[in-house]
């Protein structure tokens, strides 16, 4: 198997490389060349993570690549990835927000249409063999195109850890921007920035948020007054801050500065990986984080409660399936048809108030509200007829009654 991948890469004459600058795709920019790789084409999709793409293009042809594409697609990504995610309430295992795996297929269908455009031969990533991006690169690229080669060097070369890559980089003058002190590995879009490796490791290890958070204040250093902030959505999509219609990618800009100052949205979780291991990561989501709680808000008024249950059974089910790369399948295509049928009546707006790490409901605001005042009072009302519990009572616990008795019977 090892022989033919080398056989694969040998032949051919131009290779598609999904290309973050990070130490994996550095090495490889180099190492595919001098394994015989006619022409590497490197491909930076940008989901409002690149700072400097001119920089990035220079490492890339510095380290052999005749291109360089940086693709921003960051309005695309929230609007079309991000939002969906969030309208069906996904959190795997119900806590991760799932910032990476949502990223995977567009990052995906991008190089399938570089990969056209070039007439190459093969699409070639970083991913390890122990991780799940293996698995969402190659699911989506086959989703897209069942034809396209994919080929991922960690599962074949030589090289074993991060240290031997890092020797290798070192060897062929390959230049890395940092210390392998701070080498945590970190994934970085607009929705989320992740970190994972080192010290991290160990689960018995506390978290050092101030030497490892980039977006967040960590909660106990955060301002000592709270702020309020208003959300507006129209159909479940968020459309406003404070009263200002904003596009998704300048929304969410605007509440991780917000939500990040107060400390929110930290997330430190032991996940169950696609290949059966357990991993530990730390992410940081405070938009993310402060919209799902916003909008979760907004639905506990304006859902139908069968709905709202079956919406929020549904909603594990979809957060596992895009953990699993299968972003681009029927079921889960099914599921966004459902999800945006049962929030069409989701529009309004939430105050949140944020407090040192925490966010508390300032406010609930729907259009179409299901909730009834005048039902709800502990006060007398005209509209409820209380003796009529006690015939409903007798009916709904009729099987329960008829079970007793038997029982007690035995």
């Amino acid at each position: 198997m090892k022989q033919n991948e080398y056989q694969i890469l040998k032949e051919a004459k131009k290779v598609i490389l999904a290309y973050s600058g990070g130490l994996d795709t550095s090495v490889l920019t180099t190492w595919l060349l001098e394994k015989g790789v006619g022409e590497v084409v490197c491909v930076s999709v940008d989901l409002g993570q690149v700072k400097d793409p001119d920089k990035l293009k220079e490492k890339a042809l510095d380290q052999g690549a005749s291109k360089f594409y940086n693709v921003n697609v960051e309005d695309e990504f929230i609007e079309k990835y991000a939002y969906k995610s969030l309208l069906a309430g996904a959190k795997y295992e119900n806590l991760y927000l799932l910032g990476t795996a949502i990223a995977r297929p567009l990052i995906a269908k991008v190089l399938v249409d570089i990969y056209e455009k070039e007439g190459a031969d093969l699409i070639v990533h970083g991913c390890t063999g122990k991780g799940n991006d293996q698995i969402r690169f190659e699911l989506s690229i086959a989703a897209l195109d069942p034809k396209i080669k994919v080929l991922a060097p960690w599962r074949f070369w030589d090289i074993k850890g991060r240290s031997e890559e890092e020797a290798y980089a070192a060897s062929h003058g390959i230049k890395l921007d940092f210390t392998k002190e701070e080498d945590y590995s970190m994934d970085e879009n607009i929705w989320h920035l992740s970190h994972e490796g080192l010290d991290l490791e160990n689960p018995e290890n506390e978290a050092d948020l101030d030497k490892i958070l980039h977006w967040i204040t960590p909660p106990e250093k955060a301002p000592d007054e709270a702020q309020i902030v208003e959300i507006g959505f129209e159909k479940g999509k968020p459309i406003s801050l404070n009263g200002k219609k904003l596009k998704g990618s300048d929304m969410v800009k605007a509440l991780n500065k917000i939500a990040g100052s107060h400390g929110i949205g930290i997330d430190d979780m032991v996940e169950s990986r696609v290949v059966g291991m357990k991993s530990r990561g730390v992410y940081e989501n405070p938009a993310a984080s402060l919209l799902y709680f916003a909008l979760e808000k907004l639905q506990s008024v304006t859902i139908h409660p069968e709905a709202l249950a079956y919406k929020q059974k549904m909603s594990l089910d979809y957060a596992n399936l895009v953990y699993e790369g299968k972003w681009m399948t029927p079921l889960k295509e099914a599921m966004d048809i459902f999800m945006e049928k049962v929030n069409e009546n989701t529009s309004g707006s939430v105050k949140v108030k944020l407090y040192k790490g925490n966010m508390y409901p300032a406010g609930i605001f729907a259009d179409k509200a299901l909730f009834d005042e005048e039902l709800a009072t502990f006060e007398e009302d005209d509209v409820y007829s209380q003796e009529d519990a006690t015939g409903f009572i007798n009916l709904f616990g009729l099987s329960t009654k008829t079970y007793a008795a038997v029982m007690k019977e035995d």
